[in-house]
């Protein structure tokens, strides 16, 4: 849940009221009534709204609150059950989708090939044929889903949620995506072409699931995804921070001294992405006659103890803690995250010993180095989690029950 504070002193609307619920801050009538001042025929008149449009059902009795006794009271739940979410999370050249439940269950899944840089008609038209399948598999009507995530390897702006000058997406630069894959779910599973569709970048999405999932407390949270590509996302006090026009984050493209010579996808020489991700790693073994032509091939072979691929990627693993020390000293986190196709004991130990070595001891006391609980999961996890938050904010609440006729 973001930070949100609903509004009080008699304003709280029923938006407020289903978020207050939501957050587990106020899940009965009476604690409905303190935390916003309302009486309790007006709280009783909105939370109607809520039931009438289903997004809100009673639970069991809860205690009871007076010393003298009587009825405990009734608990109020958001009823996950009246839609469901699509989400997707595109790679380089692999894709996974999901049907997710409005509280994050997956109730169905598919991964599969998808290259990125065949274009935004190919993929995005694939995927509406996909998600007719999850709806189906999943036993859901195209009218149960209120809205689609996507995560995209590349910096998106999240007003249009068009990508911005991506180095590994070609073909997709102020690309109508938002209209293009609301048009392609229409097409293929009967959806309507107006679905609300948001588009974030992948680590940003990773790291807004991971959050949420594992750590809600921590009100400054940064994941590194390493990858083909090499991206951060970053949590603030529950929201996203993106920076001005979602450029936030590269932190692939940051000039490092060992990659003077290496040529970097975005054109330039020296980025930390040419000498530290996965697509490096993989370059590197290939030289010394290992087979291996992307992230997920160093992964296998990470995964099968291959000793100059876990050498490669500790070697790996110092120049992005080299870069990670800045960023934490920036920042000052809480929980710094690796996750990605390099994410295992040989990239983490580099990573640790060069962020203790080069950051102050000041910036890291109370700084927790993990790698991902959600796994490949987490871009869908973070996807589904931004449309719910999107359509269930208290000032949108309003209008769709307006719209709702409620």
């Amino acid at each position: 849940m973001s930070g949100r504070v609903p509004r009080a002193g008699g304003h709280a609307g029923a938006g407020d009221l289903l978020e207050l619920v939501r957050s587990g801050r106020a899940t009965t009538r009476g604690a409905l009534q303190q935390a916003t001042g309302l009486s309790r025929a007006t709280v009783g008149q909105r939370l109607d709204r809520l039931f009438r449009a289903g997004w809100l059902r009673e639970g069991a009795g809860g205690p009871v609150d007076s010393p003298l006794g009587g009825r405990p009271s009734i608990t109020l739940e958001f009823d996950d059950s009246h839609a469901v979410v699509l989400a997707a999370d595109l790679d380089t050249r692999h894709a996974r989708a999901a049907v997710l439940s409005l509280t994050g269950e997956i109730q169905a899944e598919h991964t599969g090939t998808l290259v990125i840089e065949d274009g935004p008609g190919a993929v995005l038209d694939e995927l509406g044929r996909w998600f007719a399948e999850l709806l189906q598999k999943a036993g859901q009507p195209a009218d149960a889903v209120c809205g689609i995530g996507l995560a995209v390897p590349g910096p998106v702006d999240s007003d249009t949620g068009r990508v911005v000058q991506p180095p590994i997406m070609p073909g997709w630069d102020g690309h109508d995506i938002r209209g293009r894959l609301a048009g392609a779910f229409a097409e293929h599973a009967g959806g309507g072409a107006d679905t609300v569709v948001l588009v974030d970048n992948d680590a940003n999405l990773m790291a807004y699931g991971e959050q949420r999932a594992g750590y809600p407390g921590c009100a400054a949270f940064a994941l590194v995804k390493v990858s083909t590509g090499i991206g951060a996302g970053m949590v603030v006090r529950g929201e996203i921070y993106r920076g001005i026009d979602g450029g936030a984050g590269d932190i692939g493209h940051i000039r490092v001294p060992e990659g003077a010579d290496a040529l970097c996808r975005c054109g330039a020489y020296g980025c930390l992405a040419a000498v530290a991700s996965g697509g490096a790693v993989a370059r590197k073994l290939a030289e010394a006659g290992v087979p291996a032509a992307s992230g997920s091939d160093v992964r296998d072979l990470l995964v099968s103890g291959h000793p100059e691929a876990m050498a490669l990627a500790r070697e790996a693993g110092r120049h992005v803690g080299d870069v990670l020390a800045t960023v934490v000293t920036l920042l000052n986190p809480g929980v710094l995250m690796i996750a990605g196709d390099l994410a295992g004991t040989p990239f983490l130990t580099g990573v640790r010993e060069l962020l203790y070595q080069r950051a102050l001891p000041r910036s890291t006391a109370h700084l927790d180095v993990v790698t991902s609980r959600l796994g490949e999961r987490a871009g869908l996890v973070g996807a589904g989690a931004l449309v719910v938050e999107h359509l269930y904010a208290p000032e949108r609440v309003e209008e769709r029950l307006v719209a709702l006729g409620v």
